[in-house]
Protein backbone atom coordinates (compact mmCIF):
# COMPACT_ATOMS: atom_id res chain seq x y z
CA UNK A 1 0.00 0.00 0.00
CA UNK A 2 3.20 2.01 0.91
CA UNK A 3 4.46 2.38 -2.25
CA UNK A 4 1.43 2.52 -4.54
CA UNK A 5 0.74 5.64 -2.24
CA UNK A 6 4.55 6.87 -2.79
CA UNK A 7 3.84 6.21 -6.88
CA UNK A 8 0.09 8.12 -6.96
CA UNK A 9 1.83 10.96 -5.00
CA UNK A 10 5.17 11.24 -7.10
CA UNK A 11 3.11 10.84 -10.65
CA UNK A 12 2.93 14.26 -10.58
CA UNK A 13 6.88 15.07 -9.10
CA UNK A 14 8.24 15.69 -12.15
CA UNK A 15 5.62 18.44 -13.33
CA UNK A 16 5.35 19.86 -9.77
CA UNK A 17 6.70 23.29 -8.62
CA UNK A 18 10.27 23.88 -8.07
CA UNK A 19 9.47 24.55 -4.55
CA UNK A 20 7.91 21.73 -3.24
CA UNK A 21 10.23 18.47 -2.24
CA UNK A 22 9.22 14.29 -1.65
CA UNK A 23 10.79 12.95 1.13
CA UNK A 24 11.55 9.73 2.50
CA UNK A 25 14.11 10.33 4.99
CA UNK A 26 12.79 8.60 8.66
CA UNK A 27 10.11 6.93 10.31
CA UNK A 28 6.56 7.96 11.19
CA UNK A 29 6.56 9.66 14.55
CA UNK A 30 3.68 7.32 15.99
CA UNK A 31 2.64 9.77 19.10
CA UNK A 32 2.63 12.50 17.24
CA UNK A 33 4.44 15.95 16.82
CA UNK A 34 4.20 17.02 20.88
CA UNK A 35 7.31 18.00 22.05
CA UNK A 36 5.92 18.27 25.69
CA UNK A 37 5.85 14.59 25.31
CA UNK A 38 9.70 14.17 23.31
CA UNK A 39 8.92 14.99 19.46
CA UNK A 40 12.11 17.15 18.28
CA UNK A 41 14.79 15.50 20.77
CA UNK A 42 16.74 14.02 17.94
CA UNK A 43 17.00 16.74 15.54
CA UNK A 44 14.78 19.87 14.52
CA UNK A 45 11.03 19.62 15.53
CA UNK A 46 10.48 21.32 12.31
CA UNK A 47 6.81 22.97 13.40
CA UNK A 48 7.99 24.59 17.08
CA UNK A 49 11.23 26.22 17.67
CA UNK A 50 13.46 25.72 21.11
CA UNK A 51 14.60 28.31 23.12
CA UNK A 52 18.34 27.45 22.20
CA UNK A 53 19.73 25.85 19.45
CA UNK A 54 23.08 24.16 18.58
CA UNK A 55 25.23 25.06 15.47
CA UNK A 56 27.18 23.61 13.94
CA UNK A 57 30.11 22.95 15.62
CA UNK A 58 27.17 21.97 18.24
CA UNK A 59 27.86 25.08 20.35
CA UNK A 60 24.33 25.72 22.28
CA UNK A 61 23.72 29.35 20.55
CA UNK A 62 20.14 31.34 20.44
CA UNK A 63 17.25 30.90 18.71
CA UNK A 64 13.80 32.46 20.74
CA UNK A 65 16.46 33.36 23.44
CA UNK A 66 17.54 36.50 22.91
CA UNK A 67 19.86 35.91 25.63
CA UNK A 68 20.15 34.04 28.85
CA UNK A 69 22.16 33.60 32.02
CA UNK A 70 22.87 31.60 35.18
CA UNK A 71 20.79 33.90 38.03
CA UNK A 72 22.52 31.63 40.16
CA UNK A 73 23.76 27.92 40.23
CA UNK A 74 20.12 27.03 40.41
CA UNK A 75 18.43 29.55 37.62
CA UNK A 76 18.59 30.48 34.64
CA UNK A 77 17.00 33.55 32.97
CA UNK A 78 15.69 34.08 29.76
CA UNK A 79 14.70 37.17 26.83
CA UNK A 80 12.94 36.14 24.31
CA UNK A 81 12.82 37.82 20.82
CA UNK A 82 9.97 40.00 20.69
CA UNK A 83 9.21 39.58 17.00
CA UNK A 84 7.95 35.58 16.92
CA UNK A 85 4.31 34.47 16.06
CA UNK A 86 3.01 31.54 16.18
CA UNK A 87 2.07 29.88 12.60
CA UNK A 88 -2.11 30.96 13.57
CA UNK A 89 -0.40 34.91 13.73
CA UNK A 90 -0.75 34.99 17.76
CA UNK A 91 2.49 36.23 19.26
CA UNK A 92 4.53 33.94 21.17
CA UNK A 93 5.61 34.88 24.74
CA UNK A 94 6.69 33.99 28.37
CA UNK A 95 3.32 32.66 28.90
CA UNK A 96 3.57 29.94 26.43
CA UNK A 97 6.86 28.80 27.68
CA UNK A 98 5.80 28.66 30.98
CA UNK A 99 2.74 26.38 29.84
CA UNK A 100 5.24 24.84 27.80
CA UNK A 101 7.51 23.22 30.58
CA UNK A 102 4.57 23.08 33.20
CA UNK A 103 2.67 20.69 30.63
CA UNK A 104 6.07 18.77 29.79
CA UNK A 105 6.62 18.46 33.79
CA UNK A 106 2.93 17.30 34.35
CA UNK A 107 2.76 14.62 31.62
CA UNK A 108 5.77 12.62 32.95
CA UNK A 109 7.11 12.36 30.08
CA UNK A 110 10.56 11.10 28.52
CA UNK A 111 11.52 14.79 29.05
CA UNK A 112 13.07 14.60 32.25
CA UNK A 113 11.89 17.79 34.78
CA UNK A 114 11.90 16.19 38.08
CA UNK A 115 14.67 18.70 38.93
CA UNK A 116 12.47 21.67 38.03
CA UNK A 117 11.24 23.60 40.78
CA UNK A 118 8.99 26.53 39.18
CA UNK A 119 8.96 28.43 35.97
CA UNK A 120 7.98 32.26 36.25
CA UNK A 121 7.06 34.99 34.11
CA UNK A 122 8.76 37.94 34.81
CA UNK A 123 7.16 40.00 32.81
CA UNK A 124 5.50 39.23 28.88
CA UNK A 125 9.04 38.41 27.75
CA UNK A 126 11.31 36.97 30.27
CA UNK A 127 10.75 33.87 32.16
CA UNK A 128 13.02 32.35 35.20
CA UNK A 129 13.86 28.51 35.73
CA UNK A 130 15.00 27.67 39.25
CA UNK A 131 16.18 24.32 39.67
CA UNK A 132 15.65 21.92 43.22
CA UNK A 133 19.68 21.33 42.82
CA UNK A 134 22.52 22.39 40.36
CA UNK A 135 21.56 20.15 36.98
CA UNK A 136 24.67 20.51 34.17
CA UNK A 137 22.23 19.42 31.77
CA UNK A 138 19.23 21.71 32.27
CA UNK A 139 20.64 23.77 29.36
CA UNK A 140 19.59 20.85 26.47
CA UNK A 141 16.55 20.97 28.11
CA UNK A 142 15.86 24.40 26.65
CA UNK A 143 17.76 22.91 22.98
CA UNK A 144 15.75 20.04 22.81
CA UNK A 145 11.92 21.21 23.68
CA UNK A 146 9.75 23.08 21.60
CA UNK A 147 7.57 26.01 22.78
CA UNK A 148 3.75 24.95 21.97
CA UNK A 149 1.05 27.41 22.23
CA UNK A 150 -0.90 27.79 25.30
CA UNK A 151 -3.95 29.32 23.55
CA UNK A 152 -3.93 26.76 21.35
CA UNK A 153 -3.02 22.90 23.06
CA UNK A 154 -4.98 20.34 23.35
CA UNK A 155 -5.73 16.70 23.03
CA UNK A 156 -5.25 16.60 19.73
CA UNK A 157 -2.37 19.20 20.15
CA UNK A 158 -0.26 15.92 18.51
CA UNK A 159 -1.85 15.68 15.91
CA UNK A 160 -2.63 19.06 14.76
CA UNK A 161 0.19 20.95 16.10
CA UNK A 162 0.60 24.74 15.73
CA UNK A 163 4.25 26.50 16.49
CA UNK A 164 6.55 29.15 15.79
CA UNK A 165 8.86 26.85 13.63
CA UNK A 166 9.90 27.03 9.68
CA UNK A 167 7.17 24.72 8.87
CA UNK A 168 3.53 23.82 9.89
CA UNK A 169 1.65 20.75 9.39
CA UNK A 170 -1.69 20.90 6.82
CA UNK A 171 -1.90 17.08 6.44
CA UNK A 172 -1.39 14.00 8.21
CA UNK A 173 -2.40 10.43 6.55
CA UNK A 174 -1.19 8.34 9.23
CA UNK A 175 0.72 5.39 7.94
CA UNK A 176 1.12 7.00 4.67
CA UNK A 177 2.37 10.47 4.42
CA UNK A 178 2.73 14.40 6.53
CA UNK A 179 2.68 17.15 4.07
CA UNK A 180 3.70 20.33 5.54
CA UNK A 181 3.59 23.98 4.31
CA UNK A 182 6.42 26.86 4.91
CA UNK A 183 4.93 28.90 7.98
CA UNK A 184 4.46 32.21 6.51
CA UNK A 185 4.64 33.63 10.40
CA UNK A 186 8.33 32.29 10.54
CA UNK A 187 10.93 35.00 12.26
CA UNK A 188 14.18 32.69 10.97
CA UNK A 189 15.62 32.22 7.22
CA UNK A 190 12.42 31.83 4.67
CA UNK A 191 12.87 28.29 3.51
CA UNK A 192 13.69 27.79 -0.34
CA UNK A 193 10.87 25.53 -0.26
CA UNK A 194 7.09 26.03 0.46
CA UNK A 195 6.18 22.34 0.76
CA UNK A 196 7.45 19.45 1.82
CA UNK A 197 6.04 15.48 1.57
CA UNK A 198 7.37 13.12 4.12
CA UNK A 199 6.82 9.73 2.56
CA UNK A 200 6.87 7.37 6.01
CA UNK A 201 8.06 3.77 4.06
CA UNK A 202 10.42 0.69 5.18
CA UNK A 203 13.85 0.94 3.75
CA UNK A 204 12.99 -1.20 1.10
CA UNK A 205 10.58 0.77 -0.24
CA UNK A 206 12.44 4.27 0.19
CA UNK A 207 15.23 2.63 -1.77
CA UNK A 208 12.48 1.75 -4.59
CA UNK A 209 11.04 5.01 -4.38
CA UNK A 210 14.24 6.33 -5.21
CA UNK A 211 15.28 3.97 -7.95
CA UNK A 212 11.80 5.11 -9.42
CA UNK A 213 12.85 8.51 -9.28
CA UNK A 214 9.90 9.20 -7.08
CA UNK A 215 11.18 10.81 -3.90
CA UNK A 216 13.88 13.56 -4.00
CA UNK A 217 15.67 12.57 -0.95
CA UNK A 218 15.90 9.29 0.50
CA UNK A 219 17.32 7.86 4.30
CA UNK A 220 18.79 4.19 3.27
CA UNK A 221 21.10 1.57 5.03
CA UNK A 222 24.45 1.12 3.97
CA UNK A 223 23.32 -2.43 2.59
CA UNK A 224 22.30 -0.50 -0.40
CA UNK A 225 25.06 2.19 -0.47
CA UNK A 226 26.74 0.55 -3.20
CA UNK A 227 23.89 0.53 -5.50
CA UNK A 228 24.39 3.61 -8.21
CA UNK A 229 20.45 5.53 -8.60
CA UNK A 230 20.95 7.75 -12.17
CA UNK A 231 20.04 11.32 -11.11
CA UNK A 232 20.88 10.87 -7.61
CA UNK A 233 24.18 10.83 -5.30
CA UNK A 234 25.22 9.32 -2.13
CA UNK A 235 25.69 11.84 0.80
CA UNK A 236 26.74 11.12 4.00
CA UNK A 237 26.10 12.40 7.29
CA UNK A 238 28.06 11.62 10.25
CA UNK A 239 26.84 10.67 13.66
CA UNK A 240 26.76 9.50 17.01
CA UNK A 241 23.98 7.18 16.14
CA UNK A 242 24.84 3.87 17.52
CA UNK A 243 23.87 0.12 17.69
CA UNK A 244 24.42 -2.14 20.36
CA UNK A 245 22.71 -5.00 22.14
CA UNK A 246 21.36 -4.48 25.89
CA UNK A 247 20.86 -7.37 28.05
CA UNK A 248 18.39 -8.66 30.77
CA UNK A 249 20.98 -7.69 33.36
CA UNK A 250 18.98 -9.53 36.26
CA UNK A 251 18.15 -13.02 36.67
CA UNK A 252 14.53 -14.40 35.67
CA UNK A 253 11.37 -14.42 37.69
CA UNK A 254 10.11 -11.19 38.30
CA UNK A 255 7.24 -9.04 36.51
CA UNK A 256 6.64 -5.58 35.32
CA UNK A 257 3.50 -4.29 36.39
CA UNK A 258 1.95 -4.93 32.89
CA UNK A 259 3.04 -8.63 33.38
CA UNK A 260 6.08 -8.47 30.95
CA UNK A 261 8.69 -11.08 32.05
CA UNK A 262 11.91 -9.85 33.49
CA UNK A 263 15.63 -10.83 33.59
CA UNK A 264 17.13 -13.60 31.65
CA UNK A 265 19.90 -16.52 33.79
CA UNK A 266 22.00 -16.39 30.81
CA UNK A 267 22.80 -12.96 30.25
CA UNK A 268 22.44 -12.24 33.76
CA UNK A 269 26.27 -13.87 34.12
CA UNK A 270 28.76 -11.06 34.01
CA UNK A 271 31.00 -13.63 31.94
CA UNK A 272 29.04 -14.23 29.57
CA UNK A 273 28.01 -10.66 28.44
CA UNK A 274 32.26 -9.37 28.67
CA UNK A 275 32.90 -12.81 26.66
CA UNK A 276 30.35 -11.52 23.89
CA UNK A 277 32.11 -7.86 24.26
CA UNK A 278 35.24 -9.82 23.70
CA UNK A 279 34.46 -12.13 20.75
CA UNK A 280 32.89 -9.20 19.18
CA UNK A 281 34.58 -8.04 16.15
CA UNK A 282 33.54 -4.44 15.85
CA UNK A 283 35.61 -3.31 12.66
CA UNK A 284 34.30 -6.16 10.47
CA UNK A 285 31.09 -5.76 11.27
CA UNK A 286 31.72 -1.86 9.86
CA UNK A 287 33.48 -3.12 6.77
CA UNK A 288 30.61 -5.89 6.16
CA UNK A 289 27.36 -4.67 6.93
CA UNK A 290 28.09 -1.22 7.03
CA UNK A 291 30.17 -1.13 3.86
CA UNK A 292 32.66 0.92 5.49
CA UNK A 293 30.24 3.57 6.42
CA UNK A 294 30.86 4.10 10.32
CA UNK A 295 33.12 3.55 13.53
CA UNK A 296 33.45 0.81 16.00
CA UNK A 297 31.03 1.49 19.09
CA UNK A 298 32.03 0.96 22.71
CA UNK A 299 29.67 2.93 24.69
CA UNK A 300 26.84 5.08 24.38
CA UNK A 301 29.03 8.00 23.50
CA UNK A 302 32.09 7.47 21.90
CA UNK A 303 33.94 10.83 20.59
CA UNK A 304 32.31 13.10 22.94
CA UNK A 305 33.63 15.18 25.28
CA UNK A 306 32.26 13.18 27.77
CA UNK A 307 33.38 10.12 26.43
CA UNK A 308 36.32 8.00 28.62
CA UNK A 309 38.51 6.43 26.31
CA UNK A 310 39.70 3.97 28.50
CA UNK A 311 36.15 2.02 27.60
CA UNK A 312 37.85 0.67 24.48
CA UNK A 313 38.27 -2.94 24.67
CA UNK A 314 40.65 -5.22 22.54
CA UNK A 315 37.49 -7.17 20.70
CA UNK A 316 37.76 -10.12 18.08
CA UNK A 317 39.27 -11.76 20.52
CA UNK A 318 37.44 -15.32 20.90
CA UNK A 319 40.81 -17.01 22.72
CA UNK A 320 40.33 -14.21 25.49
CA UNK A 321 36.20 -14.67 25.33
CA UNK A 322 36.88 -18.54 25.72
CA UNK A 323 39.15 -18.52 28.53
CA UNK A 324 37.16 -15.86 30.61
CA UNK A 325 33.76 -18.41 30.10
CA UNK A 326 35.68 -21.99 30.86
CA UNK A 327 36.96 -19.46 34.05
CA UNK A 328 33.99 -18.60 35.10
CA UNK A 329 32.35 -22.68 35.14
CA UNK A 330 30.89 -22.28 31.02
CA UNK A 331 31.60 -25.94 30.05
CA UNK A 332 30.66 -28.21 26.90
CA UNK A 333 29.21 -31.17 28.78
CA UNK A 334 27.47 -32.72 25.76
CA UNK A 335 29.69 -31.87 22.83
CA UNK A 336 27.15 -30.14 20.90
CA UNK A 337 28.95 -26.90 21.13
CA UNK A 338 27.36 -24.86 23.48
CA UNK A 339 28.68 -24.58 27.14
CA UNK A 340 26.41 -25.28 29.90
CA UNK A 341 26.46 -24.09 33.62
CA UNK A 342 24.68 -25.75 36.15
CA UNK A 343 22.27 -27.26 33.54
CA UNK A 344 21.65 -23.74 32.32
CA UNK A 345 22.57 -23.51 28.45
CA UNK A 346 24.57 -20.78 27.05
CA UNK A 347 21.82 -19.63 24.82
CA UNK A 348 19.56 -17.09 24.63
CA UNK A 349 17.08 -14.86 21.95
CA UNK A 350 18.05 -11.63 20.28
CA UNK A 351 15.21 -9.35 19.04
CA UNK A 352 15.48 -6.70 16.73
CA UNK A 353 12.94 -4.35 14.90
CA UNK A 354 11.63 -6.13 11.86
CA UNK A 355 11.70 -4.22 8.78
CA UNK A 356 15.24 -2.83 9.68
CA UNK A 357 17.87 -4.45 7.53
CA UNK A 358 20.92 -2.50 9.44
CA UNK A 359 20.24 -4.27 13.17
CA UNK A 360 18.72 -7.73 11.02
CA UNK A 361 22.77 -7.83 9.59
CA UNK A 362 24.45 -6.60 12.64
CA UNK A 363 22.15 -9.50 15.07
CA UNK A 364 22.66 -12.18 12.07
CA UNK A 365 26.52 -11.41 12.47
CA UNK A 366 27.22 -11.17 15.46
CA UNK A 367 25.15 -14.76 16.08
CA UNK A 368 27.69 -15.77 13.89
CA UNK A 369 30.66 -14.22 15.68
CA UNK A 370 29.89 -15.38 18.96
CA UNK A 371 28.93 -18.90 17.99
CA UNK A 372 32.52 -20.52 17.92
CA UNK A 373 32.94 -19.43 21.72
CA UNK A 374 30.25 -21.58 22.93
CA UNK A 375 27.05 -19.05 23.18
CA UNK A 376 24.17 -20.02 21.00
CA UNK A 377 22.14 -16.44 20.08
CA UNK A 378 18.83 -17.17 18.12
CA UNK A 379 18.30 -13.75 16.46
CA UNK A 380 14.23 -13.02 15.74
CA UNK A 381 12.87 -10.16 14.24
CA UNK A 382 9.51 -9.07 16.20
CA UNK A 383 7.27 -5.60 15.96
CA UNK A 384 7.81 -2.96 18.50
CA UNK A 385 4.75 -3.82 20.04
CA UNK A 386 6.44 -7.46 20.88
CA UNK A 387 9.54 -6.11 21.30
CA UNK A 388 8.11 -3.65 23.82
CA UNK A 389 6.70 -6.93 26.06
CA UNK A 390 9.50 -9.13 25.66
CA UNK A 391 12.81 -6.77 25.98
CA UNK A 392 13.03 -7.45 29.69
CA UNK A 393 13.34 -11.04 29.61
CA UNK A 394 15.65 -11.15 26.23
CA UNK A 395 18.53 -9.02 24.42
CA UNK A 396 17.31 -6.29 22.01
CA UNK A 397 19.53 -4.53 19.15
CA UNK A 398 18.92 -0.81 20.05
CA UNK A 399 20.17 2.14 19.11
CA UNK A 400 20.88 5.81 20.54
CA UNK A 401 23.12 8.06 20.18
CA UNK A 402 22.46 11.78 21.48
CA UNK A 403 23.88 15.42 21.73
CA UNK A 404 23.60 15.56 25.63
CA UNK A 405 24.86 13.72 28.29
CA UNK A 406 21.49 13.03 29.62
CA UNK A 407 20.83 10.06 27.53
CA UNK A 408 23.74 7.53 29.52
CA UNK A 409 22.04 9.01 32.98
CA UNK A 410 18.94 7.49 31.43
CA UNK A 411 20.00 4.42 29.89
CA UNK A 412 22.27 3.12 32.75
CA UNK A 413 20.78 5.29 35.80
CA UNK A 414 18.78 2.39 38.14
CA UNK A 415 16.33 5.00 38.41
CA UNK A 416 14.87 4.23 34.57
CA UNK A 417 14.75 0.65 35.04
CA UNK A 418 11.94 -0.78 33.05
CA UNK A 419 10.60 2.85 32.21
CA UNK A 420 9.88 2.95 28.48
CA UNK A 421 12.92 2.07 26.48
CA UNK A 422 15.66 3.42 28.54
CA UNK A 423 16.74 0.77 30.78
CA UNK A 424 14.80 -2.31 29.57
CA UNK A 425 17.50 -4.78 31.12
CA UNK A 426 17.02 -2.99 34.55
CA UNK A 427 20.73 -2.56 35.20
CA UNK A 428 21.39 -0.69 38.07
CA UNK A 429 25.20 -0.31 40.14
CA UNK A 430 24.95 1.99 42.94
CA UNK A 431 29.06 3.24 42.06
CA UNK A 432 27.81 4.43 38.47
CA UNK A 433 24.35 5.65 40.17
CA UNK A 434 26.81 7.72 42.35
CA UNK A 435 29.08 9.17 39.61
CA UNK A 436 26.28 10.33 37.36
CA UNK A 437 24.54 12.21 40.32
CA UNK A 438 27.62 14.05 40.79
CA UNK A 439 27.55 14.46 36.69
CA UNK A 440 24.39 16.06 36.85
CA UNK A 441 24.63 18.28 40.36
CA UNK A 442 27.92 19.98 38.66
CA UNK A 443 26.94 23.55 37.72
CA UNK A 444 28.29 22.99 34.53
CA UNK A 445 28.87 20.87 31.41
CA UNK A 446 32.28 20.79 31.88
CA UNK A 447 32.70 20.69 35.33
CA UNK A 448 30.19 17.30 35.03
CA UNK A 449 32.60 15.82 32.51
CA UNK A 450 35.14 13.65 35.20
CA UNK A 451 32.22 12.39 36.85
CA UNK A 452 30.44 11.12 33.23
CA UNK A 453 33.62 9.76 32.26
CA UNK A 454 34.31 7.78 36.12
CA UNK A 455 30.88 6.45 35.42
CA UNK A 456 32.04 4.56 32.21
CA UNK A 457 35.03 3.27 34.02
CA UNK A 458 36.35 4.31 37.56
CA UNK A 459 39.34 2.28 37.25
CA UNK A 460 37.67 -0.61 39.23
CA UNK A 461 33.51 -0.35 38.18
CA UNK A 462 31.78 1.09 35.48
CA UNK A 463 28.29 0.96 33.20
CA UNK A 464 30.87 -0.05 30.24
CA UNK A 465 32.26 -3.17 28.94
CA UNK A 466 35.45 -2.84 30.87
CA UNK A 467 33.09 -3.16 34.16
CA UNK A 468 29.87 -4.58 34.17
CA UNK A 469 29.00 -4.58 30.46
CA UNK A 470 25.39 -4.14 30.41
CA UNK A 471 25.44 -3.18 26.69
CA UNK A 472 27.80 -4.95 23.83
CA UNK A 473 27.50 -1.69 21.86
CA UNK A 474 28.93 -2.65 18.06
CA UNK A 475 28.65 0.24 16.01
CA UNK A 476 28.32 3.94 15.20
CA UNK A 477 26.76 4.26 11.67
CA UNK A 478 26.86 6.86 9.45
CA UNK A 479 23.99 8.52 8.36
CA UNK A 480 23.34 7.63 3.94
CA UNK A 481 20.86 9.47 2.04
CA UNK A 482 20.27 9.05 -2.14
CA UNK A 483 19.94 12.93 -3.03
CA UNK A 484 18.47 14.06 -6.01
CA UNK A 485 21.59 15.52 -8.15
CA UNK A 486 21.00 19.52 -8.10
CA UNK A 487 19.66 19.30 -4.76
CA UNK A 488 21.70 21.15 -1.76
CA UNK A 489 20.90 19.94 1.54
CA UNK A 490 23.46 22.27 2.91
CA UNK A 491 26.03 21.09 5.56
CA UNK A 492 25.07 18.30 8.02
CA UNK A 493 26.01 18.88 11.17
CA UNK A 494 26.83 15.67 13.31
CA UNK A 495 23.29 13.52 13.50
CA UNK A 496 21.60 12.33 16.63
CA UNK A 497 19.46 9.28 16.70
CA UNK A 498 17.50 8.93 13.44
CA UNK A 499 14.33 9.21 15.67
CA UNK A 500 12.73 11.94 13.90
CA UNK A 501 14.12 13.80 11.05
CA UNK A 502 17.50 14.69 11.60
CA UNK A 503 18.32 15.49 8.14
CA UNK A 504 15.97 18.76 8.11
CA UNK A 505 17.66 20.54 10.76
CA UNK A 506 18.96 23.10 8.46
CA UNK A 507 16.17 22.76 6.15
CA UNK A 508 16.30 26.51 5.89
CA UNK A 509 19.36 26.28 3.63
CA UNK A 510 17.88 23.26 1.27
CA UNK A 511 17.75 24.31 -2.62
CA UNK A 512 18.01 23.34 -6.04
CA UNK A 513 21.23 24.35 -7.57
CA UNK A 514 20.23 25.04 -11.16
Amino acid sequence: MLVAGCASISGTNESSRKDELLLAVGSEPEAGFDPTTGWGRYGSPLFQSTLLKRDDQLKIVNDLAAEYEASSETSWTVKLRRDVKFSDGRPLTAADVKFTFDTAASNGSVIDLTNLKRVETLDDYTIKFTLKEPQSTFLSLLVTTGIVPKHAYGKDYASNPIGSGPYKLVQWDKGQQAIVEANPEYYGSKPYFKKLTFLFLTEDAAFAAAKAGKVDISYIPSAFSKQQVKGMRLETAKSVDNRGIVFPYVKSGGKTKDGFAIGNDVTADIAIRKAINEAVDRKALVDGVLEGHGTPAYTINDGLPWWNPKTVIPDGDANTAKKRLADAGWKDGDGDGVLEKNGLKAQFTLMYPSGDVTRQSLALSVADMIKPIGIKIDVEGKSWDDLESQMHANAVLFGWGSHDPLEMFNVYSSKYGGVEYYNPGYYGNPAVDDWMDKAMRATSEEKALDFWQKAQWDGSTGLSAQGDAPWAWLVNIDHLYLVKDKLDIGKQRIHPHGHGWPVTDNIESWKWNE
